[in-house]
């Protein structure tokens, strides 16, 4: 393939949104089996299951990123002291609450064979997924930015 024709390779809607799950999925299943192998708290009884609860996780952390979103646009939209003080307040239950819809979510679906630890392992867990995530998308993003022609 020539530069040229490299170029000009279109990437999808559909293709962004596959690559940004299987990147995302990918991240959390690191993330989950180095929490299984250094934390006491945190057990997956297979990788199999390790990949599906990320598989999950990823999912339930779109929806509630997204409820959260929803929130927050909504008091944004009104004015006054009280109703940016309510939205802060939403957020935050949102954020606080949604750890404990995890825990419940992945203990219905997986059961015994994954477990999770307490609130502030769940905490740490998503925590570190989600800065991993970040981590990643910055250096995916650095590394579309074009180089300056430094020749002469």
């Amino acid at each position: 393939m020539s530069a040229e024709q490299a170029a000009t390779i279109v990437i999808t809607p559909a293709q962004q949104r596959f690559a940004g799950w299987m990147s995302d999925v990918l991240i959390y299943i690191v993330v989950l089996n180095l929490f299984v192998e250094y934390s006491g708290a945190i057990i997956i009884d297979s990788f199999t299951i390790s990949i599906l609860t990320a598989v999950l996780l990823k999912a339930l952390l779109d929806i509630l990123g997204g409820v959260e979103h929803r929130v927050a646009v909504f008091w944004q939209q009104r004015e006054g002291t009280l109703n940016r003080i309510l939205g802060i307040a939403s957020v935050w239950a949102i954020l606080f609450l949604s750890k404990f819809v995890i825990l419940e979510v992945v203990d219905i679906v997986f059961g015994e064979h994954v477990e999770l630890g307490h609130f502030l392992d769940i905490v740490l867990l998503i925590v570190t997924m989600i800065a991993s995530r970040l981590v990643f998308q910055q250096i995916y993003e650095r590394l579309g930015v074009p180089e300056e022609d430094t020749a002469g």
